[in-house]
């Protein structure tokens, strides 16, 4: 059993070497498990339509450890600014991600390799020499390489679930991922009760391990008395739903279970075959008859579906049961903490056992089965913020894209749940029609749970933006995005207006305000957090944020697209997550693209502005904005293209713009245009801003 590092001890030194074996055991495993794909063509296939390649996944993990590294300031370069592009976004199936195979011109396995072991190298290396001191905390440059190895441990089982989505022809056994051959035998499942009592969750910033932002905080809850099922819900025991044709009754599904259903034709899980005689599974490598003693793996939908029919069966109300009904059942079965853990993990998973489930009745836990382990069970809960949640600066959308109401949360682990994945206070949630290695137990219990999965965009930056781009005019200032869509657009006067980008597009204000010209507009930004928003506005017509005004009193406040005459503006925009200075070949064929007080908050506006000539039409403009506030906490010193002096001369930033520029545009315009940002009630940003229109020759 590979130990997961303690953030604390005595040793520093020690502490290194049991990161870097940790590291190193992580990154070599990961790579083992695409060894079980036989035929090279298979890393060009989707497995899920809704997904990447299986090569997009080989390379991303390796991607996010130079991007996280970088960002950090703990490396300086680059390794492939190419592969670290088509590698970096796009592993959820989020509607602002690109999914169309046309825009991605894949690398070969080998260049992929190539890259992987070269992020190897440069990990390792930094293990070596950073300086250490304990605890870790997440201001350490540590937690930026822990970062990267708990993301991957993540991809290790995303990806084999993938992997097990691919035909058969393209797999080959590997004894390094063999699977149980005990099948079980049907095990009758019943009802036990789990005592009352409170529930105390979320990790204070002293926890021993390494968490992710949504573990941190706190949650109180009292818990009555209620029933839980003894076992997960076996492959037997739902062969009875299926076999009742549970699938085809409508009245066991909810709306969004019956489009699912309908949507995929839906008879049974993702993973039976069904033949003359009965089903087989698909496992990750093989084909075996349908073991009955097994956890069944279906999702959410599915699973609310069978709660719905075994109440119908039983005349008892079943369902799934909470986040907090599932952390009182672990308390009550006495699971040991990840702290505690041995040589042996106790129960079927973090790959102690083998590369698949194991009967339900094999891990005992003072009356209960696969507390943990064997496969993670659905909740009814969607996923939300604990009490003083924050995010980690250098991932600030890992969790936050998730607080929409649409992701419900999974517990306990499955059988390849690898470090914070097994941690019994890790928070994972996904969409309700997505298959992990996931099944569930039902309860009986008149539990009411209070969720608040964040309706208002809160958190201080989000809400500034938003306040920023769709608030009131203030101290007698216009709206700024407003503002310079509204010139952008007349400045295009008779030119072609088919296609537009508006790059740093924060909340989307301006991205809709150019959509009343333009055929199309693409809105991008670094940030996830702020594309969520857009896209929720998008979606929805409707957003919500709250503004501080002052210290705890704050103002709610509503955006509706229909107050701003935009309503119909939907139809041409899309918001989409990207890097200015790294942006992908599809970013081109454009007639506009306009930078809102970009340039100055990148880390390489010249490699931003080279790029632009190739993207822009014939006679398309390039409109910049920016205050000029040149600060070395965004962009190196050396990087600046302005503010600074050369040869005992001053150079503005004007001027740096036109040495870059003027090779392939033509200055058309200069303005000033000032803006407000409100931060409460008495105090506002007044700020000026040049704007400048270039021509492409």
């Amino acid at each position: 059993m590979i130990k997961v590092p303690f953030l604390t001890g005595l040793d520093p030194e020690l502490k290194r070497g049991e990161i870097k074996t940790y590291f190193q055991h992580c990154y070599k495993r990961y790579e083992s498990l695409f060894e079980v794909i036989a035929d090279q063509k298979a890393f060009y296939q989707k497995a899920d339509p809704l997904r990447h390649p299986i090569l997009f996944y080989y390379g991303h993990t390796a991607v996010f450890f130079i991007n996280k590294l970088k960002l950090a300031g703990l490396i300086d370069e680059r390794i492939d600014a190419r592969l670290e592009s088509i590698f970096a976004v796009g592993v959820d199936e989020m509607s602002w991600d690109d999914l169309d195979e046309s825009h991605y011109d894949w690398p070969t396995l080998e260049e992929t390799q190539a890259y992987r072991d070269k992020v190897y190298e440069i990990v390792c290396g930094l293990i070596d020499t950073l300086p250490i001191s304990l605890p870790i905390t997440w201001e350490s440059s540590w937690w930026i390489i822990l970062m990267g190895i708990e993301h991957e441990n993540i991809h290790l089982e995303t990806s084999s679930v993938l992997i097990r989505q691919l035909p058969l022809e393209y797999i080959r056994e590997d004894d390094r991922w063999d699977i149980c051959h005990d099948p079980g035998t049907m095990t009758e499942n019943r009802l036990k009760e789990v005592s009352g009592g409170s529930v105390h969750a979320g990790k204070n910033h002293d926890a021993e391990f390494y968490g992710w932002d949504n573990e941190y905080g706190e949650h109180y809850a009292q818990i009555p008395s209620f029933q839980a099922s003894v076992f997960l819900v076996s492959n037997g025991e739902y062969l009875s739903f299926v076999e009742a044709n549970g699938y085809g009754e409508d009245r066991y599904w909810s709306e969004e279970g019956k489009q699912w259903k309908a949507y995929q034709k839906a008879r049974h899980p993702r993973f039976w075959r069904k033949e003359q005689h009965g089903y087989r599974l698909r496992t990750m490598t093989r084909e075996i008859g349908l073991p009955l003693g097994w956890p069944v793996e279906v999702n959410y939908l599915e699973a609310e579906a069978f709660c719905a029919f075994m109440s119908e069966q039983t005349g008892l109300k079943l369902t799934l049961p909470t986040e907090d009904e599932y952390f009182r059942l672990r308390d009550v079965a006495l699971v040991p903490p990840l702290a505690q853990w041995e040589e042996k993990a106790p129960g079927n998973i973090g790959l102690e056992g083998f590369a698949s489930s194991v009967p339900v009745d094999t891990y005992e836990y003072h009356g209960f089965y696969d507390v943990i382990g064997n496969v993670w069970q659905w909740t009814r809960t969607p996923i939300y913020p604990f009490e003083g949640f924050k995010v980690h600066p250098i991932y600030d959308d890992f969790t936050v894209p998730t607080f929409d109401g649409k992701h419900n949360l999974i517990k306990g682990g499955s059988w390849i749940s690898c470090g914070n994945l097994a941690d019994g206070q890790s928070r994972y949630a996904f969409r309700r029609h997505f298959y992990q290695f996931a099944g569930f137990r039902y309860v009986q219990s008149a539990y009411e749970e209070e969720v608040n999965v964040g309706i208002y965009a809160k958190e201080g930056m989000v809400s500034q933006y938003c306040h920023f781009g769709w608030g009131e005019n203030v101290l007698d200032v216009e709206n700024y995005p407003s503002r310079c869509a509204r010139m952008a657009l007349r400045y295009m006067k008779e030119k072609p207006k088919r296609k537009a980008l508006d790059i740093g597009c924060a909340i989307g204000r301006s991205t809709f305000e150019l959509a009343r010209g333009f055929d199309e507009v693409i809105g991008a930004d670094f940030s996830a957090r702020f594309i969520q928003y857009a896209q929720m506005l998008k979606e929805n017509g409707i957003l919500r944020y709250s503004v501080p005004m002052e210290a705890e009193i704050e103002t709610l406040y509503e955006v509706n697209l229909k107050t701003f005459g935009l309503e119909q503006e939907c139809q041409k925009v899309a918001f989409w997550q990207a890097d200015a200075c790294n942006l992908k070949p599809i970013f081109s064929g454009f007639d506009l693209i306009f930078a809102g007080n970009l340039i100055d908050r990148l880390y390489d506006p010249k490699k931003f502005l080279d790029s632009i000539p190739s993207r822009l039409n014939e006679k398309g403009l390039l409109i910049l904005t920016s205050p000029y506030s040149w600060d070395e906490a965004f962009t190196p010193k050396e990087k600046w293209i302005g503010g600074y002096k050369r040869n005992g001369e001053n150079i503005t930033t004007l001027e740096g713009l036109g040495e870059i520029l003027e090779p392939y545009f033509r200055l058309i315009d200069v303005q000033d245009i000032p803006f407000v940002i409100q931060e409460s009630a008495r105090k506002h940003q007044h700020t000026i801003a040049q704007m400048t229109v270039w021509e492409k020759r």
